[in-house]
């Protein structure tokens, strides 16, 4: 992505001219989409105890092996992968999403509840931008966080250590350390 956090759909010289061609990022982003698609459509239909083939796939998923401890049950969900980045015992549950290609990291410890998901992808909310540009910003998670199940973390958020985000949460803004954050708004809860 570019740094202003924008990303150009179609070529602009060859759009200008009245052609819709995908421009170079967003042609090599969507060839990987279709990548990390096909990986884990494979991963999600192997059966559970066969330990070395999930692994032999989550390695191509996300450009290296698991690190230590890491567990994560399917179904799993990527469009990239290869900017996801776990730390050793994270804990990720059944059903979660992680749209990755501004990049997601989550530190050790992090547990993750089923069917939660993470998008750093979007689009504008201009209307005259919103088929022309990709927005994305990078999400952190920091060491030992809980993350309920169905919760949605947003891009350019980062959660603050020892935090936990309650189940169904929607996470739109940064979340302090040691903290409760719940509500379809993620408003902070409670402290400690």
């Amino acid at each position: 992505m570019t740094n202003d956090r924008f990303m150009l759909i179609h070529d602009p010289e060859l759009q200008a001219r009245g052609e819709r061609v995908l421009g170079a990022e967003f042609r090599a982003m969507s060839e990987r989409v279709v990548r990390a698609t096909e990986l884990t459509s494979r991963l999600n239909v192997l059966p559970f105890d066969d330990e070395a083939g999930r692994a032999a796939l989550f390695e191509q998923i996300l450009g290296r092996p698991l690190p230590a401890r890491v567990t994560i049950y399917p179904p799993f969900y990527t469009d990239h992968g290869l900017r996801l980045e776990l730390a050793e015992r994270v804990f990720i549950n059944q059903g979660c999403t992680f749209l990755d290609y501004a990049g997601i990291r989550l530190g050790g410890g992090v547990m993750v509840g089923p069917k939660a998901t993470f998008i750093t992808m979007g689009h504008p909310v201009d209307p005259d931008e919103r088929r022309r540009f990709l927005s994305g910003a990078p999400i952190d998670v920091a060491e030992n966080v809980w993350i309920g199940a169905g919760a949605t973390i947003l891009p350019g958020v980062s959660i603050g250590r020892d935090a936990v985000v309650a189940a169904g949460t929607v996470v739109a803004d940064d979340v302090p350390p040691a903290s409760l954050v719940a509500g379809s708004k993620g408003t902070v809860r409670r402290r400690w």
